[in-house]
């Protein structure tokens, strides 16, 4: 064999390698409210003596991985209420429920787990005060996502949902002097603030919340990973597809002028991606596990050696204590 023809794939690859920088967003992965929505099953999964299922309704996080992993250890995942055994056990998950889903498990005699997120039950209780008061209350999110049905559910004949600030120009209410605006906790932060521009624009006596709604994880991760993608030029968000935080972290990656991707994991990842970067920027959804990003950086190693840093923006020390069911049982 000619010693310059390489003797198989393999080492043909591994010439044509190159010496790769991965930069780390920080914070990324878990926040506190996902953190306690995780452990409270897995807590109840693991009770001492437990012999009765334990029921989730929906998925207790937006991710993938998260579920089966939870499913493999016990919990049955359903989507209504009428599942679940009459009196039993039932875990409403961190994006919040309606009312009606209250009531309806109180009709079923379920005893329920709540999980909801602190920071979704502050924006919960801001659309309730503003309802009472007489406010049409514009809801900044996507309809259909599991937060904007509970969240809009606390005051249905009062709300009305937008998702950017070319909805807005649509909007007809009752009275333009009585408006107030809320948001979806995982949005985009630049997308929110100009939909909410375009609001004070059309209503100039818009009301809104005493602090933003926009959870302290979104907006870091956010900024974490526009402060990584100008400096990259390829980024990764590990996340699902049905993760609305994750799905804002990639669009924050592409206004900087680069290719982003979401991937639930290593697998995901399209080698021509990879072949003509020389820096990629990685973070992880809220919603995503922290070993999905190590198992990725082993994935990148595919295509060459990776050299990994972090670029930290904030520290995270927000803890949520264990909802009230899960505090009693202790």
């Amino acid at each position: 064999m000619n010693e310059n023809t390489c003797a198989s794939p393999v080492l043909e690859r591994l010439a044509r390698q190159r010496r790769r920088t991965v930069l780390l967003a920080a914070p990324r992965s878990f926040c506190a409210g996902v953190e306690r929505a995780i452990v409270t099953v897995e807590r109840l999964l693991a009770a001492p003596g437990r012999t009765a299922p334990v029921y989730v309704r929906k998925q207790i996080v937006h991710n993938t991985h998260v579920v089966r992993d939870l499913a493999a250890r016990g919990a049955i995942f359903i989507e209504e209420l009428d599942e679940v055994p009459v009196g039993s056990t039932v875990v409403f998950s961190a994006h919040g429920v309606s009312p009606a889903v209250r009531e309806h498990a109180r009709e079923r005699l379920l005893t329920v787990v709540d999980t909801t997120c602190p920071l979704v039950t502050k924006v919960h209780s801001e659309v309730q005060r503003f309802a009472a008061r007489g406010d049409t209350v514009v809801l900044i999110g996507h309809a259909g996502h599991e937060e904007v049905e509970g969240t809009a559910g606390e005051a249905p004949e009062s709300t009305v949902i937008v998702d950017g600030p070319a909805a807005v120009a649509a909007l007809v209410v009752p009275d333009p002097d009585r408006v107030s605006f809320l948001a979806q906790t995982t949005l985009s932060v630049e997308e929110t603030r100009d939909t909410i521009a375009a609001l004070r624009q059309r209503f100039p006596r818009l009301h809104g919340p005493a602090s933003a709604d926009i959870c302290y994880a979104s907006s870091n991760r956010q900024a974490a990973v526009e402060a990584v993608a100008a400096r990259s030029d390829l980024f990764l968000v590990v996340g699902s597809a049905n993760s609305s935080n994750s799905q804002r972290m990639v669009e924050v990656a592409r206004r900087q002028g680069i290719a982003a991707h979401l991937i639930d994991d290593g697998g995901d990842i399209d080698g021509a991606w990879i072949e003509p970067t020389r820096v990629i920027g990685l973070s992880a959804g809220a919603s995503a596990p922290p070993a999905l990003v190590d198992a990725v950086i082993d994935a990148l190693r595919w295509w060459g050696p990776v050299t990994v840093r972090e670029y930290e923006i904030a520290r995270e020390h927000v803890v949520f204590a264990a909802p009230a069911a899960i505090r009693r049982r202790q």
